[in-house]
Formats: structure tokens, C-alpha cells, sequence
């Protein structure tokens, strides 16, 4: 099964909680942790590791904790789930270090290689701004009607 780690999932809900607050303050890692009941030194590591990144800042001071480096229509939901868990592979096929024990007789190596393809474009597309915004009433409307 294709799942995200929790760690992938706690950056994500960073990476948004900071692009909601943006205007506001900085976050630390007890807020977010707090706010979504998530174990905050989980939370600090997850963080620190998006600042490696680049993905956010670190804010020292009295004012202190973590804001986005970058707008959050500049920042992919891909470049966040990499940022933890590294590269995103649905079989170990699809990656550039070697071939399985299969690789001559394998059906399956294209197909795969395509779907992991999409899902990558997929969540390259997605933006932290997009995930960020609120539900339309109208689509859900819209959905029910359908």
C-alpha cells in the first residue's frame, strides 16, 4: 500500500499551519504540536528537518519559532514529503540504484515507473497555498447534486 510516514504527514500539517499564520506570528513546535495533538518533540525534529530544506526558518528570540522560507504558492506538497522522507517510490524498481533480481523478466517495471510518475506530477502540482485555503460550499453543492 502506497501510505506517506507520519512524519511526511506532521510536515505537511506544519507546512500549512505556518502558511495560515503567516501574517501572524511565528510558530513553535509546541503550538503546532499542541494544536493538532501531536507529540512536539516529534514536531521540533520534524521541522528541523524541513529547515534543512529550506522549506522553513528558524526564528530565535523571544518572538521565536518557525515561518515559512518561501511563499506558500512556491512550496509543492512533494518538496515537503521529500524533505522528510526523501524520495517518493512506490517499488524499489522505479529507483536509479541498481536493478532488482527481476528487472529481465519483469512485466511490470514500465507501468509501475508511469504510475509512480503521476503520483510524483501529481504532488508536485499541489501547492501548500492550495491546501491551505478553505472548502468551497458550491463544490460540495455542486457534488451532491451530480
Amino acid at each position: 500500500m502506497f501510505k506517506l510516514s507520519k512524519k511526511a504527514d506532521y510536515g505537511l500539517i506544519a507546512v500549512k499551519h505556518l502558511a495560515m499564520h503567516r501574517d501572524q506570528h511565528a510558530c513553535s513546535a509546541n503550538e503546532i504540536a499542541d494544536e493538532y495533538g501531536i507529540s512536539s518533540t516529534l514536531m521540533a525534529k520534524v521541522l528541523q528537518k524541513l529547515a534543512r530544506q529550506n522549506l522553513v526558518a528558524a526564528k530565535h528570540g523571544s518572538s521565536g519559532g518557525y515561518q515559512l522560507s518561501k511563499m506558500p504558492d512556491q512550496i509543492s506538497a512533494l518538496e515537503v514529503i521529500t524533505a522528510i522522507d526523501g524520495p517518493v517510490l512506490i517499488t524499489s524498481c522505479v529507483t536509479s540504484h541498481g536493478n532488482c533480481d527481476a528487472t529481465s523478466k519483469c512485466s511490470v517495471r514500465e507501468p509501475l515507473r508511469r504510475v509512480n510518475d503521476s503520483i510524483l506530477n501529481v504532488l508536485n502540482t499541489v501547492t501548500i497555498a492550495q491546501m491551505s485555503e478553505e472548502p468551497q460550499q458550491e463544490h460540495v453543492l455542486v457534488a451532491l447534486k451530480a
